[in-house]
């Protein structure tokens, strides 16, 4: 996957990022690995007034996520101190977890306010841990996963926080919509339902990735 490049959320250019509503929050970075994520994305910002947000499509897996959250975080002056949020889809790994429910990661930055937002848009959220894998996971491994307290796992979202905490302090969070499980593994995104359902719950996310955004500007964040 390549085009790791960091657009303006609701125009899909680089050039000029949404104008801030609140100054003092910062901008608002969303790093996804697919195109079919960052459309999702896109989608769900429909108003225009979101504040400062740039959808960074890094590509797929920890080397591409890492490597081009570096460079975004060091070249964009706009974005040098950027809150960051790694999104996308995942794979569900503990029972309960079903296709279209949210994991946020329980180290995000204001873990509970993230996964509050989303409940309030009527998501089903779970908070805990989002494991990371260089490759795509299936069957005795994902058990393994599981057994040692993994709600999910993806392969993006551990290096992007890695790199976010490496370039300077700012509020990192992770949030992944899970589309499938062991019992419905994955095996083409654009054509099973839960893919569809994914996405729309990503896209209908967005709010919620906004809110939390604002509640890291709030004092003790």
């Amino acid at each position: 996957m390549s085009g790791s490049r960091a657009d303006p959320a609701h125009t899909g250019r680089r050039a000029a990022l949404t104008p801030p509503a609140a100054p003092r929050t910062g901008p608002l970075l969303l790093v996804c690995a697919l195109r079919i994520e960052q459309a999702a994305l896109r989608r769900g910002d429909r108003s225009g007034a979101a504040g400062p947000v740039a959808v960074l499509r890094a590509g797929m897996g920890p080397r591409a996520a890492r490597r081009s959250v570096d460079a975004t975080l060091r070249d964009d002056a706009a974005l040098r101190t950027a809150a960051v949020l790694a999104t996308g889809f995942c794979a569900g790994l503990a029972p309960g977890v079903r296709p279209g429910d949210v994991v946020v990661d329980d180290r995000s930055t204001r873990a509970t306010a993230l996964a509050a937002a989303l409940a309030r848009l009527g998501v089903t959220v779970h908070t805990g841990r989002i494991a990371g894998s260089d490759h795509v996971v299936k069957g005795a491994e994902r058990h393994a996963l599981a057994a040692g307290g993994a709600l999910a796992v993806d392969m993006e979202s551990h290096a992007v926080r890695q790199a976010a905490r490496a370039a300077g302090p700012r509020p990192v969070a992770v949030a992944r919509v899970v589309v499938d499980t062991p019992e419905h593994e994955l095996l083409r995104i654009t054509t099973l339902r839960t893919g569809i359902t994914a996405f729309k719950v990503l896209s209908s996310s967005f709010p919620a990735f906004l809110d939390w955004h604002r509640s890291t500007a709030l004092p003790g964040r």
